[in-house]
């Protein structure tokens, strides 16, 4: 038996320390960027961090100007770009989708887990091969329709579309079989209807399943950069992803008016992901169940 301190299972640790830290140079090298100062974005050989703090103890006669300059590209980004419009625009649609999504996938996920009908295991699996149909297969047809029902340039042609998703179906359909069947067998014993036996007794357990699905739906939507930019035209209309894209063709040169935007985008993901890591790891196991 290994000890609990044994040169494996440092090694181990030491590996996953630093593939840990090459995964985060780049969000690193965003906010270094967004907080250097503008003489030294585009030094070479790159300064690795902010010069501000350095010169900030160092020169402590022009603190003032130091605080200006490093904050430049973000004073820049929120008074001379609509950021807050597209901040808000992205905030409410990774909500409503993901509100409907936990709604949709869940009642799918109880229909096809708990529920006897003919077809059901025939109808899961119809689902599940849609999985693996490339994204851009059908953006031409989503297109169309889009199209035809007159919802171009509208956020409703970035909601409906996305009020399914097929993993979340999966997800929830594999977390509900584990449920107790005993237990919802004695809750229509007692009374209790279809609808008060789910939203009572079986999305209080799936609450695991529920933050999972959330998290990943959010980050999915948030990001989201292809369909929006096929399907907006408005700026007043764009998301996030969007108008950072519309601000990187019209100041390209500016890497930290871009940086800033990078980073203004990335605070959500970051808070998301520090608030709900353990569920990330619940993820991981969700869906191993076997009937």
């Amino acid at each position: 038996m290994q000890s609990k301190h044994s040169p494996t299972k440092w090694l181990t640790y030491f590996v996953l320390l630093v593939w840990a830290i090459i995964s985060l140079l780049p969000l690193y090298w965003v906010f270094s960027t967004a907080l250097q100062l503008p003489d030294y974005v585009e030094s070479d050989p790159p300064k690795m961090i902010p010069m501000g703090i350095v010169e900030y103890f160092t020169h402590p006669e022009n603190r003032s100007q130091i605080v200006h300059d490093t904050f430049s590209g973000f004073q820049q980004l929120f008074n001379s770009t609509n950021i807050w419009r597209w901040f808000f625009n992205s905030a409410y649609i990774s909500i409503v989708v993901t509100a409907g999504i936990l709604v949709l996938d869940t009642m799918a996920g109880y229909a096809l887990a708990k529920k006897q009908f003919p077809g059901r295991k025939l109808f899961f699996w119809l689902i599940i091969a849609t999985m693996m149909i490339p994204g851009q297969i059908t953006l031409v047809p989503l297109f169309i329709m889009v199209q035809n029902l007159g919802l171009m340039n509208t956020h409703w042609a970035l909601i409906l579309p996305d009020l399914s998703m097929v993993f979340g179906v999966f997800l929830m359909r594999q977390y509900m079989l584990s449920l107790p069947n005993d237990l919802l067998e004695s809750a229509k014993i007692d009374g209790a209807s279809e609808w008060k036996t789910f939203w009572k007794i079986v999305v209080p357990l799936s609450k695991p399943a529920l933050a999972t699905l959330g998290i990943f739906t959010f980050m999915n939507v948030w990001n989201s950069f292809l369909w929006p930019i096929i399907v907006l035209n408005d700026a007043d209309l764009y998301t996030l992803p969007v108008g950072l894209k519309t601000l990187q063709d019209q100041n390209l040169a500016i890497f930290k008016l871009l940086m800033s935007g990078a980073a203004v985008a990335a605070v959500p993901m970051i808070v998301v992901f520090m608030s709900f890591q353990r569920y990330f790891i619940k993820g991981l196991t969700l869906g191993g169940v076997k009937e």
